[in-house]
Order: C-alpha cells, then structure tokens, then sequence
C-alpha cells in the first residue's frame, strides 16, 4: 500500500516556491492537507478574530492549491482556519476559496466544520466534572466561559465523515495539526503509529528540512515505513533533522498526544535515502482509555499603549532596578491626582521590559549579565484605550527623567525612536484555558455544513 501525502506549506498564507508545489503536484499525492493556525502567535486571534496573516497572503496560497486539488481531482484539507479555528475564520476562508473558484472557474463539494464552544455547553460540561486541567493550567470558575471564545481541537473523526461523502474542498475549525494529515491514510487502513509520527513530521511543512523554509513535503506511507521528501531546490533532510522535530511544540519527543491516543516514537528508527528523502519505521500508537477534545479560550483583558525606548549610559542602566520600582509607586499617585480619583490605579498595569538583562528569560538568567546598553519596552494596560493613551503619556515623559543620584541636575534616561513615543497597540487578549473535555464522542462537539461550490 502506498499512500502520498503532500504538505504545500507549514501555514496557509506563509507561502510557497511554485516550482517546489508543481513538484509535489507531478509525484500524484492522493491528498493535499495544510494547516492555517496555531496558538504560537499568542491569544489575539482568537480572542479578537482577526486572523495573523493576511487576505492577501492566503488567497495566494490558496489560490495555488485549489488549483493544484482541481488538477489532481483528489480532497484538499485545510485546518484552524483564520489562524485560531474560530467560527468566522472558517467563513472567512470559505469566502476566499468561493472568490477563487469564481476567478479560476473551479468547482467542487466544499464541507465547513465549525469549532466554537458555546458558554451553556461548556458550563454543562463543568458541571459534570467533564473539564479536566492539562499540566500548568489555569483554575478556571463557571462563569469563565461567558466572557471567553472558546474552540474545541478536532481529531480526524469530523474530517473523515467528509471524506467519506466524498467532499473536495475541506475547511475546518480549530484541529490537531496532525489530523489534518491523518484523516486519509486512517480511512485507507493505514497503521496508526506511522501515520501519526507521519503526520507529526509534516504538520510544519519544511520546518524539519535544512535550512527550514515555508515550502512543501512529500510523504510515501507504506505498511512498515514512511518515506518523507523535501520538494524545494537547494533543500536537504537528515535523520537527525526530521527526529528533531518531534520535539517542537512538545515537552517529550517520544510521547506526543492526540485526542484518541498517544504517539510513542520511543523504538522508532530514522534512515537517510538520499539527500532529500529520510526512512522512518518502528513508531506505535496507544489508544487511550478515553476521547478527549482540547479547549482553547481567550478574553479581553484591556486596551494598550506601548513606548519603545533605549539607553546606553552605564549609571542609569545600574540605577533602573532600583528606580522603576519608585517611578510605579509615583504614578500610582499621580494617576489619582490626574483622573481626581476616578481612575482607580489598581486597575492599571505599568510595565517595563528591559532587553539586554534577561527579559526573555524572565529573571531565570543563569549568569549575572552587564549589558552596555537596554532596549526598553513600556507598556500601559488598562481598561479603555483612552485611559491607557493618557496615562502613557506621562508615564513616558518621566521615564525619559528619572532621577540618577550620581547626576546633579536634569538628565535624560531614555531615547525614544518616535515622536510622539506612545504608540497605542488596542485590545490585550489572554488565554484562559489548557483543558481537556473528557467522555465525549469524537465529532459531538463540532458543526458541519456543505455546498457546492
């Protein structure tokens, strides 16, 4: 049995060589499956709707690939769509891929399947104790949900029904990226070890290839390997690069988990076929006891202005510690005195990023570090736009006075790139949830409707 999977890309709209798709194309995969999102950029796109990457870039890479689905008469799947999966990132997708087939006269059975959670159903669910948290979750109250978007990840299931009906075009909400390259090969009776750690190895496009890119891979799936091909020129994998990439997005490369089961890659082999083609045998897959669908929920949490600014003096880049501790406490109070108390500062969040002592780490640095000059990010967060622009601007005006005791007299200690510095960035999302709804069926949670495009 052989199976070929063609992945275009790592995410629609990041783009694709031409060259590197027709080659994908001429090898006959019998399924195009790419993903469109992910939760990597943060909680924006799902909190707000707005999708990462644009119209544009999208309808580009799609109109390539309805093309491609149209020459080759076989599905093409798309999953996550609008970045975060939500309900109108699935529409507006839909939308494009209608205004493609009327550019292109293309036709084809297209099938939607929708991932947002309604507030009443995911309260039931908590009722019931049917909301399990995964690892570093946050505790979360029943009314969470009114004040959260929510989306559940599919697994194959919903994606199979469609392919069993024989639909062309499938665009689907928030899903395992894996599902999306799974779906297939479960229906032709594949095994379910190769086609996960196949799928896991293709979800990111030629992310595992050297150097990474946003180009396509080719997989062959057989009964006791898969072959993975990478499809753009001057492109090469190794064992050693498509191992690795079961690592990201995971805190165990052995054990990657899926709604019905776990991938185990403990015993897996990897061999190199030539320069671009690397063999891989001996993963397995363990079905777990019971099906579970993740929850993903962002909420507003405030509108933002954000000030860049910079210093190089060594006195106030040893001083700052100390004094940006102080300048809060000032602004607490000036906050009073400026809004005559009707702003309360509790509710107003103040904070700076030193780049060049750790930030990135967050104060975990394992070695003291003497930076000689600090990149500094200003942030204002509060509950309305206006509110935080107002504040931000004396915040930003003191932050370039701070007072150096080793200076006498008036100094500057910060340089900002623009003028005016305060820069407003709109409304701050958070992620709310990292649970599991657990004693579900596998297409329970999700909506599915069709058309012929």
């Amino acid at each position: 049995m052989d199976i070929r999977i063609l992945a275009p890309t790592g995410a629609l709209g990041a783009g694709f060589d031409t060259a590197a798709l027709d080659r994908g194309v001429a090898a006959g995969p019998h399924v195009i499956a790419c993903d469109a999102g992910s939760t990597d950029s943060g909680p924006a796109a799902l909190g707000s709707g707005t999708p990462k990457l644009s119209a544009q870039a999208v309808t580009r890479d799609l109109r390539l690939l309805l093309k491609a689905r149209d020459t080759l008469q076989v599905p093409l799947i798309i999953g996550s769509c609008g970045t975060s999966g939500r309900d109108d990132g699935v529409d507006w997708v839909a939308g494009l891929a209608r205004t493609v087939a009327a550019e292109n006269n293309l036709h084809f059975k297209l099938g939607l399947i929708y991932s947002d959670q309604p507030a009443e159903r995911l309260q039931h669910l908590y009722d019931e104790g049917r909301i399990r948290p995964l690892a570093n979750a946050p505790v979360i109250e029943r009314k969470l949900f009114e004040r959260s978007h929510t989306v559940a990840m599919m697994g194959v299931e919903p994606i199979q029904e469609l392919l069993r009906d024989g639909y062309d075009v499938i665009l689907a909400g928030r899903a395992s990226d894996t599902a999306l390259f799974a779906a297939l090969p479960h229906l032709n009776g594949a095994d379910p070890g190769l086609t996960w750690h196949m799928a896991k190895t293709i979800e990111c496009g030629a992310a595992c290839a050297i150097p990474p890119d946003a180009n396509g891979l080719l997989v062959t799936l057989r009964d006791d390997h898969f072959d993975v091909t990478t499809l753009a020129d001057g492109s090469r994998l190794t064992p050693r690069s498509v191992a690795a990439h079961t690592l990201y997005e995971n805190a165990d490369p052995f054990h990657i988990a899926e709604p019905s089961g776990t991938l185990d890659t403990t015993h897996a082999t990897y061999e190199a076929v030539d320069e671009r083609t690397v063999r891989v045998r001996g993963s397995r897959y363990i079905e777990a006891d019971g099906y579970t669908n993740k929850l993903e929920g962002a909420e507003l949490v405030g509108y933002q202005t954000v000030i860049v600014g910079g210093v190089r003096d060594k006195v106030v880049i040893e001083r700052l510690p100390e004094l940006l501790p102080m300048a809060k406490k000032y602004f607490a109070a000036k906050i009073l005195d400026v809004f005559d108390g009707r702003v309360d500062p509790d509710t107003i969040d103040i904070n700076y990023r030193l780049y060049g002592t750790g930030t990135v780490l967050a104060g975990t640095e394992p070695t003291p570090l003497q930076p000689q000059e600090l990149g500094v990010l200003i942030t204002v967060t509060a509950p309305d736009q206006g509110t935080a622009h107002a504040i931000s601007t004396f915040v930003a005006h003191a932050s370039s006075h701070l007072p150096i005791p080793e200076y006498d007299g008036l100094v500057s200690t910060l340089a900002y790139p623009y003028s005016p510095p305060e820069m407003d960035r709109g409304p701050l999302y958070r992620f709310t949830l990292n649970h599991v709804a657990t004693g579900v069926t596998p297409t329970e949670l999700f909506r599915t409707t069709t058309e012929e495009v």
